[in-house]
């Protein structure tokens, strides 16, 4: 297992830089001038920009700015924004909002999605079943900019319930609404490929076997049914740990929660490179990070799975 774990960090480390190198180059090819951009409509003055420049180490040459930035990203240093903060400042001020908001979408569509596809598998073909696929087609099909303003528009303009837009992000409560919007469209994916699972391994030998020696159902759906059929899930629920940081850009806007996704938009409308390089620095490691957890939990579902 050490080695398994040894080898795919070291294969993580070409991922890693060519995903960073791949960003640093596409937002500093981005069309127009942030730094001219920030005089406004006023005309800025060619040595006040020069001199800007010069400090920030923007008048050199491309490959000489990747190296710098590279450097310093080993130390530790994202760089700064272009009016004068750490990016790491606004990292940390960001990041705990959006975990926050992303793991309580995670549990959500964990918990609903497994309990909706494990129940839909075990009926099969009867109403719940055709029910459960109606109702996660039509989240499918909704895409969550919709959904959102739906959600927003019933739940706090008509109803009453709660806030328009999210005054806490400390507050599980304000940051339910969000969280069901942003873990819909995986919560729908879930239930959908649990339900599959389920239906296929309810008919394997295994199964029969369990039945056979007389095992409590119980037994027989949590500790053989749903422990193998949730290897496939896994596998998904892994990748969309990042994809639901990453996801979060529309429904942060939607519901102004101050987190990754909001401050990741305004940078890149902004076209502060440093920024943008920066939270996608983050949000690669949280998937890199979760597809070794992924691998590990492999063995953990199947006990027939050994790393070498």
């Amino acid at each position: 297992m050490g080695r398994f774990v040894a080898r795919r960090l070291l294969q993580m480390i070409p991922v890693f830089l060519g995903t960073v190198t791949l960003i640093f180059f596409m937002v500093h090819v981005l069309p127009g001038d942030p730094v001219a951009a920030m005089w406004g409509d006023k005309a800025a003055d060619p040595a006040q920009l020069a001199a800007f420049k010069h400090s920030r180490g923007l008048d050199q040459p491309l490959m000489q700015q990747y190296f710098d930035y590279m450097g310093k990203l080993f130390h530790g240093d994202f760089g700064m924004t272009l009016d004068n903060h750490k990016v790491l400042d606004k990292i940390t001020a960001a990041l705990p909002v959006t975990i926050r908001l992303a793991m309580l979408a995670f549990v959500i569509e964990v918990v609903v999605g497994v309990t909706i596809g494990l129940f839909a598998g075990l009926r099969r073909g009867k109403a719940f079943d055709k029910t459960s696929l109606i109702l996660t087609l039509l989240l499918i099909s909704i895409p969550v900019p919709v959904l959102g303003f739906i959600f927003q528009n019933v739940f706090a303009i008509q109803l009453g319930w709660i806030t328009p837009t999210v005054q806490d992000s400390m507050n599980w409560g304000q940051l339910l609404l969000p969280a069901i919007v942003l873990g819909s469209l995986s919560l729908a994916y879930v239930a959908r490929l649990t339900r599959t699972s389920i239906a296929e391994n309810i008919k394997s030998d295994y199964m029969r076997t369990a039945i056979a020696k007389g095992l409590p159902r119980r037994k027989v759906i949590g500790t053989h049914l749903l422990r193998n059929s949730m290897i496939p899930v896994v596998t998904f629920l892994g990748t969309d740990l990042g994809a639901l940081m990453g996801g979060a850009i529309v429904t942060e806007g939607i519901f102004n929660v101050k987190g990754v996704g909001f401050e990741l938009y305004h940078a890149i409308t902004m076209k502060e490179g440093a920024t943008v390089s920066g939270f996608v620095v983050v949000l690669v490691l949280v998937y890199l990070a979760a597809s070794l957890i992924v691998d590990l939990l492999y063995a953990v579902l199947d006990p027939r799975i050994r790393y070498a």
